[in-house]
C-alpha cells in the first residue's frame, strides 16, 4: 500500500514538471541582442523565426496569425534609444509568413531612423501600430549620409494594410522653420539653399494595399504619399498639422490608379488631397478637410511636363476655413489632359476660393511665370450640389483657362455660394472657359462662354 502511494506521488510530479517546461517554453520571448549598423534597406530575406506570442492584451482581434512584436526583436520603446534595427528584423522575419502581423504595441513610443521596409512579403502581412513612432527631431538630428526626403517607405510590397489606433508623429516643426521655406527667412522672406525635408510615409510600386484608422501628425513634408501604386484603399484617418506648416499635404497621390480615399479628417497647411499626374479611377468620398489648401488636382505640367488624369470623383465632402475648396491647378508649358472629374455633394464652410480652376498656377518664390502656348487640356469637369459660404477676399468661382488650350464642357448644376461676411455677392471669374449650366447658380455664371471653341488639342489628348 506505502509502495502505491508513493508511485503515485512520484508519477504526478514528474507529470507537473513536464507540463510546466512546456508552459514556460510556449510564453518565453527569443533574446535578441540590439544592433547599431544601420543600413537604408531591409536585410535580404533569411530563414524566419516563429511569430512571438500575442501580447497585443486582445487589441487584434486574428488570433491564428503569427505576431512579431517589435519588442521581441529588441526594441526598447522610450522615445529616446534608436529602435530602428529592431523594426526591421521584425519586418524581415513577418515578411517571410503567410498573414503575419508586425506589432508596434500600445503604451511605447519607438524612435526609428529613415528606413526603406522592401518586399516582396507573404500574403496578408499586417503592420499594426498600437504604440507612437517617431523620426529623429530635426534636421540636425537626421543622420549624415542618409537622404532627407523620406522617413519611412514601403517599396514593392503587394497586399499588405497598416493599421490600427496608433500615431505616427512626424516632429515636423524644426523642419518647418528652415529658413528656406516660405516666409521663414529674415523679415518673413524665403532663402535660397538646400531644403530637402521628409515625408512622413510613403509607398512606392507596390499595389492592394489598405491604410486605415492611423492618426499622423505633423510631417515635415507629406504626410502620405503613393507612387506608382494600384488598388489603394485608404480609410478613417485623422491627419494634423498646423494650418502654417508648409507643403504639409495630407495625402498625394502620383501615377496611382484604383484608390479610395474615405472617411477621413484632414486638416493642414497645404492640399488636403492632391493628385499628381498619370492618376486614374480615384473615388474620394466622407471626408473633412480643413483649415487646408483643399482637394486638389495638380499641380500639373510643370517644366513643360506631359500629365494625364482621368476618372476623379470626389463627393459627400467638407471644406472649411480653406484657401481653396476644389482645385485643378496646371502650370503654363505642360500638355496632356484632365478630363472625366466629378465633384459631387460638397459643402463649403467660408472657403476663399470654393471652385478654382487655375491654369496659371505660378509657384515660383514670387516670380511670375512666363505665358507660353501649350497647356494642360481640361475638358468634363462636373460641379454638382456644392453649397455652401465663401471668404470675401476671392470670387466664389474662378475659371482662368489657358489663352491657346480653352477648358470645354465646363458642367454646373444646383451651385449655390454665399458670403460668409456681408451681402455682396462678388460675381464669378471667367476666362476661356466653355460649358453648360444645367440650372440656376448663385451667384449666375454668366462669364461662362457657351457651344465649344473653334479649335481643341486633340494631338495632346492623343497623347493620354
Amino acid at each position: 500500500m506505502d509502495f502505491t502511494k508513493i508511485f503515485f506521488l512520484i508519477f504526478h510530479f514528474i507529470l507537473f514538471s513536464f507540463v510546466c517546461s512546456v508552459h514556460g517554453r510556449l510564453y518565453d520571448y527569443p533574446y535578441v541582442p540590439r544592433f547599431r549598423a544601420l543600413s537604408q534597406i531591409s536585410l535580404p530575406p533569411s530563414p524566419a523565426p516563429e511569430g512571438a506570442p500575442n501580447t497585443n492584451n486582445g487589441k487584434n482581434s486574428n488570433d491564428s496569425a503569427a505576431i512579431f512584436n517589435v519588442l521581441s526583436y529588441g526594441a526598447v520603446g522610450d522615445g529616446v534609444n534608436d529602435d530602428t534595427q529592431a523594426f526591421k528584423m521584425a519586418w524581415d522575419a513577418a515578411c517571410q509568413v503567410d498573414s503575419a502581423i508586425v506589432l508596434v504595441p500600445y503604451h511605447y513610443s519607438f524612435m526609428i531612423q529613415s528606413t526603406i521596409f522592401t518586399g516582396p512579403c507573404k500574403s496578408g502581412l499586417v503592420f499594426q501600430i498600437e504604440g507612437t513612432i517617431m523620426p529623429p527631431d530635426g534636421p540636425d538630428s537626421w543622420p549624415k549620409n542618409v537622404s532627407k526626403r523620406q522617413w519611412l517607405v514601403f517599396y514593392r510590397i503587394d497586399g499588405m494594410s497598416m493599421q490600427g489606433g496608433g500615431l505616427l508623429d512626424g516632429k515636423g516643426e524644426k523642419w518647418w522653420n528652415l529658413p528656406c521655406k516660405p516666409h521663414k527667412g529674415i523679415n518673413g522672406t524665403t532663402v535660397a539653399g538646400p531644403c530637402d525635408s521628409p515625408v512622413a510615409i510613403r509607398f512606392f510600386m507596390s499595389s492592394n494595399l489598405t491604410v486605415q484608422g492611423l492618426k499622423i501628425k505633423n510631417s515635415p513634408l507629406f504626410h502620405l504619399r503613393f507612387d506608382s501604386c494600384h488598388d489603394v484603399h485608404i480609410d478613417s484617418l485623422y491627419i494634423k498639422a498646423p494650418s502654417q506648416s508648409p507643403n504639409t499635404d495630407g495625402i498625394h497621390i502620383e501615377n496611382t490608379n484604383d484608390v479610395t480615399i474615405q472617411n477621413s479628417i484632414i486638416y493642414n497647411g497645404d492640399d488636403c488631397i492632391s493628385i499628381g499626374a498619370g492618376c486614374f479611377n480615384v473615388d474620394i468620398r466622407n471626408m473633412t478637410c480643413g483649415p487646408s489648401h483643399g482637394i486638389s488636382i495638380g499641380s500639373l505640367g510643370i517644366r513643360n511636363s506631359r500629365a494625364c488624369v482621368s476618372n476623379i470623383t470626389v463627393t459627400d465632402s467638407t471644406i472649411k476655413h480653406s484657401d481653396n475648396g476644389v482645385r485643378i491647378k496646371t502650370w503654363q508649358g505642360g500638355f496632356g489632359a484632365v478630363s472625366k472629374v466629378t465633384f459631387n455633394n460638397i459643402k463649403m464652410e467660408n472657403v476663399r476660393n470654393p471652385i478654382i480652376l487655375d491654369q496659371y498656377y505660378c509657384n515660383n518664390n514670387n516670380k511670375s511665370c512666363a505665358n507660353q502656348t501649350s497647356a494642360v487640356y481640361i475638358s468634363d469637369v462636373i460641379y454638382s450640389n456644392i453649397k455652401g459660404t465663401y471668404d470675401v477676399r476671392s470670387p466664389p468661382m474662378r475659371l482662368a483657362c489657358s489663352d491657346s488650350v480653352p477648358c470645354t464642357n465646363l458642367t454646373f448644376v444646383d451651385v449655390e455660394l454665399y458670403p460668409a461676411q456681408g451681402q455682396k455677392i462678388i460675381e464669378p471669374y471667367c476666362w476661356n472657359a466653355y460649358g453648360d449650366l444645367r440650372s440656376f447658380t448663385i451667384p449666375p455664371v454668366f462669364c461662362l462662354l457657351e457651344g465649344k471653341p473653334q479649335s481643341l488639342p486633340s494631338n495632346d489628348v492623343g497623347q493620354c
